[in-house]
Parts: structure tokens; sequence; C-alpha cells
């Protein structure tokens, strides 16, 4: 007999290869597009993982090493969590084919070197948590290709370096924290940080490192904390620097501010120096002036408008009708409208002196006020047409001149006497037949004497 008379087992054989990238490993749970693998003792990647999963959590395991193209066969991925595992590097192309990954969770695991080829390839990735490793460098081209980067934690860990040079406006227009905190960073490139974004410059933690206190560090928390940035009022205590780089002395700078009395901040060099914060309310439609009045005085300086719509304008990028730009700074928009709602700093830099300073307005655009419906004045007038009516109906007194006829006074009828309508009182008629009760009145007849004779006199 040949082999072609006994397919069964073969076709089996092939069914279950076929579809063994779709079957759900023995040691996780599966549901519609999430696989969890969590907490399973694995100290690699299972053989086959379903290819419909969306999120995939392989945290608090004992992973240790990734290959290349480990998540190869599933390009629907959007949220990976492999916290709490023994990670200590990454290799090439370990997310090849995910390029649709958002959210990344690499924290509390043992990785030292975040290497420049780890997240190639993610540029679709907005979260990304690294803290509680033992990181000592980021490499300058880490960054650069994640250009839908919102978040990116990386305390609790022993950085002393951090590319912030890498971080520009058009490389991550969407990134608004950047943590920080909590490692062993002691001087900075201010002159870099203070380049940087001004949304991430916000968002940026740096409270419970080792810095050194001088001016320059001073000047940019000084001015931050003038801004009421979140990362300062949340965590001002945390905020410590040493003098002299001596340990043991520690001081909280945005408390004990005495220290840096010798220290200009006003007019820093190169430094974006927030002099006036204002707000602005308008209704929509009307014509608002923002004004762009900082520290800097002169003829030689130039002026750049960051807006919430519209983006950068300045006097060689207009790209409204609507939006006018004078020589002084200021910046008019003819018809505000809703969308035009938000945070417009100005920035004004003096190239000689090498100088700039900035002025923010929160401009509030609103909605006309409709004119509502007054009833107080509606019960008002009704009441005062109700006296009028009234006082018409009592004093103004039917015509009495001798052209209006009078009434007639009403005729009452006077009965006569006629025998004929006399019946009996026996009559069976009047007992068949309803009463009519009539208007009329009966005289009586009593005779009156008198000389003259008897004289009847009609009495009622």
């Amino acid at each position: 007999m040949t082999s072609g008379l006994y397919p069964g087992p073969l076709l089996l054989l092939l069914c279950l290869l076929c579809t063994s990238e779709e079957t759900c490993p023995s040691m996780c749970l599966c549901t519609s597009d999430i696989v969890s693998c969590t907490s399973t003792g694995l100290s690699k990647l299972p053989l086959s993982l379903p290819s419909f999963s969306v999120t995939l959590d392989l945290s608090h395991n004992h992973l240790s090493w990734l290959s290349v193209g480990s998540f190869n066969r599933m390009s629907r991925l959007e949220n990976l969590r492999m916290a709490h595992n023994q990670l200590s590097t990454l290799g090439h192309g370990v997310f090849h084919n995910v390029s649709g990954l958002r959210y990344l969770d690499l924290s509390s695991n043992k990785l030292h070197i975040v290497e420049q080829h780890y997240f190639q390839g993610l540029w679709r990735l907005e979260e990304l948590l690294l803290f509680n490793n033992k990181i000592t460098q980021v490499e300058a081209s880490t960054l650069i290709g994640l250009s839908s980067l919102k978040k990116a934690y990386f305390s609790l860990n022993q950085i002393t370096h951090f590319p912030f040079f890498s971080i520009q406006d058009h490389s991550h227009p969407f990134l608004t924290m950047l943590d920080l905190s909590s490692n062993r960073m002691t001087r900075l490139p201010w002159e870099d940080v203070k380049a940087l974004p001004g949304l991430v410059q916000r968002g940026l933690y740096l409270h419970n490192n080792s810095l050194i206190c001088d001016c320059s560090m001073y000047s940019l928390f000084w001015h931050w904390d003038l801004r009421g940035y979140d990362s300062l009022k949340d965590f001002t205590d945390e905020h410590t620097c040493t003098i002299y780089g001596d340990p043991r002395a520690s001081i909280q700078f945005l408390r004990q501010t005495r220290f840096f009395h010798n220290c200009t901040v006003e007019r820093a060099v190169s430094l974006p120096v927030t002099v006036l914060l204002s707000r602005v309310f308008v209704s929509e439609g009307e014509r608002v002036r923002l004004d762009c009045q900082t520290s800097l005085s002169g003829t030689n300086l130039s002026f750049t408008w960051l807006s919430p719509s519209k983006g950068y304008i300045s006097e060689s990028i207009i790209n409204d009708s609507l939006i006018n730009l004078f020589p002084n700074g200021t910046l008019e928009i003819q018809a505000a409208k809703v969308n035009d709602s938000g945070l417009y700093v100005c920035t004004a830099v003096d190239i000689k002196q090498a100088l700039n300073a900035t002025r923010e307005v929160n401009v509030t655009v609103v909605l006309p006020a409709v004119e509502s419906f007054n009833t107080g004045y509606t019960t008002l007038l009704g009441c005062a047409v109700t006296m009028v009516l009234i006082l018409v109906y009592l004093y103004l007194t039917p015509c009495r001149c001798s052209c209006c006829k009078q009434p007639k006074p009403p005729v009452i009828p006077i009965a006569t006497y006629d025998p004929s309508t006399l019946t009996s009182v026996f009559s069976p008629s009047l007992r068949d037949q309803p009463k009519i009760h009539m208007n009329k009145h009966v005289a009586f007849m009593e005779p009156m004497i008198s000389e003259d004779g008897p004289e009847w006199i009609p009495e009622s």
C-alpha cells in the first residue's frame, strides 16, 4: 500500500503546523486581543505567540535575553509590558516588524546602557518606561527616531549624562514629559537644557539628583518656578543641590534662596526669561492685540511668537492674512476664533548682546453671550398693563351726554281679570299638565265707603 492511501495523519500534522502560531501558550491567558504571560516563571519567550495580539504582558518573569525578531509575527502589537525581568541588553532587530508599538515597558530590569539601536523603527512609540534599571548611559542617537514619543521615564537609575541636544522641536514635537529624577547627575549642559522645546521644559523632572549649586542651575529653576511648572510645585522639597559638591552640605534651593542672592537671574545669557505673565479674555470674532513687553529693550530686537494653532509666527513666517505682527512685537489677531485659545509665547532676541526673553499670554476666546429671556422685566410689564386695565375699568364711566340714548326701564306686565281663565280646582286637566310659572301680578279690589257711595280701590 502506498502512503497516498493514508492521508489522514499527514494532513493533521500540516494543520497543526499551520495553526501553531495562533495557539495560546499553555502557561498564558489569552482573550480577544490580549495575551498575558505574567508571573509564569518564563526564562525565554514561548515558541508560539498569537499573531492577533495587540497587548502582550510578559512582566514578572525571568527573561534575560531577547533574540532577533522575537516579535516578528506580531505585526498588530501595540502594548508590550516586560517589567520586572532580568534583561540586561537588547539585541539588534528585537522589535523588527512591530513598528505599530505605542507602549513599551522595560522598567525594573538590569539594563546598563541604552544603545542607539534598541528602538529603531518604533516611530509610533508614545510611552517608553525605563525607570528602576541600572542605566548609566543613554547614547546620543537613542531617541532620535522616536518622533511620536510623548512620555519617557528614566528615573531611579544611575545616569550621569543625558543627550539633551538630541531633543528638538522638529524631532520630538509631542514630547511633554521627560523624567530624569533620582539619578546621579551633578552638572548638566544648561545651555542644551535651555534650548529644549517649551513643552519639554515644562515636563522635565530633575529632582533627587546630586546637582552642584551654581548660578546657572539656580537661574533656570528660578524661571521654571516663576512659571509655575508642576515638576517644581509637586517636588519642591526634593530639589536639592550641594554646596561645592559636598554631599553633607545639601540645601533645598527652592526654599533657601539666600545662597543665591549674588546670582543675576533677570538677564541670563541665552535664557528664555518670562517677565510678564497675563491672561486675556476675548469674545469670538473680536480683534485682540498681544504685546511682547519683556525685560529687553532696544531697536535691534527680533520677535517670534509661538501660537497654539498657527505654530511659529515671525515677520518672515506669516501664513494667515488675519494675523499681523508689528515691528514692536505686538501680535494682532483680527477675528479671534475659539480654536485660537491657548498659550502664546513671544520670544524677543537681542543678537548683539546674545540675550533673549519671553512673554507668555494665556488667551481664552469665548463665544459671545446670548441675551437670556428676562422674566423679571416681563412680570413687571404684565403688572403695569393689568393696573392700567383695572383703572380704565373703574374710572372710565359710560357716556352720559344727550346724544346717547338712555335705556328704557323694563315694562312690568299687569295681569287683568278674565273669568274665562278660571277653572275649577277639581278640574282633572290641571293635574295632568305641568305648572307654568309666569311673572304676573294680581290686583284685588276692595270697596271703600264714602259719601257718594261705595268706591273700589285697587290693592296690590
